[in-house]
């Protein structure tokens, strides 16, 4: 059993936490609000109150924080993760992030004695809850060996795809393939209602077609409904659809229908539903629709 630093204990870290303890791991956790670190005492876990006092005895370090900037301000400041944690730890960033950031953690956590892992993770707050997500690691083949059995007791799939970097291009290419289902299953969505269709039933017989995947599977109920509760929020999906759409420009990758889906992201934020659910594509839709937008 290891000593794990977990920090952020968000929508995702919460229960990944969660199942490391009760893994049998002594995990200390870290987040910038006090509520969730609490949550996590009360379940096995113990808690800090800085990143510095998180990492400091332990062997794997553990970060799923929001975007590029919030992974070098914990790993690389004063107080952060490579000044204070132990030689030889193991630092697994499975936040989302550019791919060029983890290639520049990687050389940093290299100089300060740290190897660095990239394990960003598909399935949503559904796949973290039921310890279900895919797993794509950026890594050495020894640090991922180490690691695999930790990470193992928080998700399904757990594939390493390449050295460290490598976890965060195919995250890149997972988020490009989940924007565009969720934006073609609202546009599906929005057509069947207009021809008086159930569209439960539809979905139904669609989800066991070619045309079946984990969006029908997992959100075609609620988007059904027009419940929207974030389990990944359209802000997080914009931020992501930007590192797609930098990373295919910087190798000449012509990606148009990932670009009209991030552009329709991008105006589904503006339009204050940001903090909804990316299923809330659906809205968007019915927008330009000009029909009675859902869950209002």
């Amino acid at each position: 059993m290891a000593t794990i630093a977990f920090i952020g204990l968000g929508i995702m870290g919460a229960p990944m936490a969660g199942h490391l303890v009760r893994a049998g791991h002594r995990v200390v956790g870290y987040n910038r609000s006090r509520g969730p670190v609490d949550k996590l005492i009360e379940s096995g876990g113990e808690g800090a109150s800085s990143v510095a006092e998180a990492v400091r005895d332990a062997d794997v370090i553990i970060t799923i924080v929001p975007d590029s900037p919030d992974v070098q301000d914990v790993a690389l400041n004063e107080d952060g993760i490579y000044a204070n944690a132990k030689q030889g730890a193991i630092h697994v960033d499975m936040s989302s992030i550019r791919p060029d950031v983890s290639v520049q953690l990687a050389e940093a956590g290299k100089k300060a004695g740290i190897r660095v892992v990239d394990a960003p993770v598909s399935g949503g707050e559904a796949g973290a809850k039921e310890a279900k997500l895919s797993i794509m690691v950026g890594a050495e083949r020894a640090d991922f060996d180490e690691v695999k059995p930790i990470l193992e007791a928080m998700g399904s799939t757990i594939v390493l795809v390449g050295p460290p970097g490598s976890g965060q291009t195919v995250k890149a290419a997972n988020q490009l393939i989940v924007a565009g289902n969720y934006e073609l299953v609202a546009e599906a969505i929005v057509f069947l209602r207009a021809y008086g269709v159930d569209t439960e039933a539809a979905l139904k017989v669609l989800a066991g077609g070619l045309a079946g995947s984990a969006v029908l599977d997992r959100k075609g109920a609620s988007m059904l409904a027009g419940q929207f509760e974030p389990g990944f929020r359209i802000d997080l999906h914009h931020k992501d659809m930007g590192i797609v759409l930098d990373a295919a420009r910087a190798k000449e990758v012509v990606i148009p229908l990932g670009a009209v889906t991030a552009q329709l992201i991008a105006a589904l934020r503006a339009q204050g539903d940001g903090g909804l659910d990316h299923s809330a594509l659906l809205r968007g839709v019915e927008r330009l629709s000009g029909q009675k937008v859902s869950g209002q």
